[in-house]
């Protein structure tokens, strides 16, 4: 029996626990939430260290990414550091090409996605999905500065957020991740009533689902949201305020849609490497033997 388990920063009542054989292959998945507490993360995956087959880092990323430089969260090493047996990931290896491949592949089946507006919340945690959207040809807005530290400013271009990213991640990356990301019972608030132009003018609606919920409007009727993560409750608070098409770049399992960081755990224990030696291509083979697909949702009656 493999054991995969997601410590994660995120609050403890969007845990979730699944049985899976995957190739043969019995799996324990299990994402246990630390509702922000970074100590009992750390003595988590210390206890753990050992006993568990890869651990995902949840609700943090070890770099954020622009333009092939790659910026070390001081949080999340902190993190790392406290495992020594077990191998670990963050989802950063599957963001760069499974998210990549599946903006491509929507604009290939459901699209074209040429002239659509997208609002993507952060490009540096997902930069393979800023580059997709853009190659598709998006008008894409980046929110990096707005829903990271709620500053208003819209970045409009892949450039843009290169040159933002290269001037500022050296210090932003040093800051208390709390200040960053909403963690614990943050990520519970009801959605905040600001920055509703941005929703308002896109079409769809990319990125992390905790920021896009973070400021999230009654009225998204119409629109599509890419994503992962996503609970059952968090598809019916969609369905509710009118979101035309869920995808979630993950694979559900028992009505949760897990985050890249165990999807990306489950690849690594199959494919019994240390992570650091994997390369886009052999997540790309092993999802395609394995048969992971993205799920697509319909969650009104109208036609797409």
């Amino acid at each position: 029996m493999r054991r995969i388990v997601s410590v994660s920063l995120g609050s403890s009542k969007r845990d979730h626990r699944v049985s899976l054989n995957i190739l043969g292959q019995d799996f324990v998945v299990e994402r246990i939430g630390t509702d922000g507490n970074m100590a009992r993360a750390i003595e988590l995956l210390r206890s753990l260290d050992g006993q568990v087959d890869v651990f995902g880092l949840g609700g943090i990323d070890l770099y954020l990414c622009a333009g092939g430089r790659k910026y070390a969260i001081r949080d999340a090493l902190k993190m790392r550091k406290a495992v020594v047996k077990s191998r670990v990931v963050d989802g950063s290896g599957l963001k760069n090409s499974l998210e990549y491949d599946v903006i491509k592949e929507v604009d290939r089946n459901l699209g074209p996605l040429r002239g659509k507006k997208a609002l993507q919340v952060s490009s540096v945690d997902r930069f393979g999905m800023a580059e997709a959207l853009t190659e598709v040809g998006c008008q894409t807005t980046f929110g990096d500065f707005i829903f990271g530290l709620g500053i208003p400013i819209p970045l409009r271009s892949l450039r843009a957020v290169k040159i933002v990213a290269w001037m500022l991640l050296p210090l932003i990356t040093k800051l208390p991740f709390r200040i960053l990301y909403p963690l614990g019972s943050e990520q519970e608030k009801e959605p905040k009533k600001k920055y509703l132009k941005y929703y308002r003018d896109a079409d769809i609606l990319a990125g992390d689902f905790l920021y896009i919920r973070r400021y999230l409007p009654l009225d998204l009727k119409g629109k599509w949201i890419i994503t992962n993560t996503i609970t059952s409750e968090d598809v019916e608070l969609l369905r509710s305020r009118g979101a035309e098409l869920l995808i979630t770049t993950t694979p559900g399992f028992e009505g949760r849609s897990f985050g890249t960081n165990v999807i990306e755990a489950i690849l690594v224990s199959l494919l019994e490497k240390p992570p650091e030696m994997l390369q886009s291509e052999d997540y790309r083979a092993m999802l395609s033997k394995i048969g992971f697909q993205p799920q697509i949702l319909k969650l009104q009656s109208c036609p797409l």
